[in-house]
Order: C-alpha cells, then structure tokens, then sequence
C-alpha cells in the first residue's frame, strides 16, 4: 500500500524539485529544461539519483546539469498529535 504524503513527511522525507538542462540529439544547441519533484531523504536523495540513472539510461536528451532544493514540511516541533477536541456550541 502507498504511503501517504503525511506518512512520509512524518518519516523524515521532505518535497524535493529537481530542474534538470538538456540538450535533444538533432538540436544540440538548444538547451531544454524538465522540471521533477518527489518526496525524498535528504541529504541522500535515493528517489532523484535513481531518476537520473533513468534518466541517463532510457532518454535520449543528454544530461547538461542539475540543479535541485529540499525542504522539509514537518519539523520536529512543528507537529504534535491532538488525542481530544473540544466544541464550543
């Protein structure tokens, strides 16, 4: 079963974009731009390395660079769990 997007920021993983530059076979003198994002571990990141090894693998766009931010969502700190709620009537 997938996790939730919660479920993995509780985990520690925060959203990761990731923009990557490259250039097609028949215009190499044009520089392409994608844009990726996931939830992924920094300081690691296993979900975007294993998406440029794809990358490099099955897209006939060379890789010209990368460039990528992280940022946590949930902090320690920053979420606590509620057990009671109250109504105000």
């Amino acid at each position: 079963m997938a996790e939730t997007e919660t479920e993995l920021m509780l985990k520690g993983y925060g959203l990761t974009t990731a923009e990557m530059f490259y250039r097609m076979p028949d215009y190499t003198h044009v520089l392409n731009t994608f844009v990726w994002q996931d939830y992924d571990l920094a300081p690691d990141h296993p979900r975007l390395f294993k998406f440029i090894d794809f990358w490099r693998a099955e897209i006939e766009g060379a890789l010209h660079s990368v460039r990528f931010t992280h940022r946590k969502m949930i902090a320690p700190g920053e979420w606590r769990n509620v057990t009671g709620e109250f109504t105000l009537q």
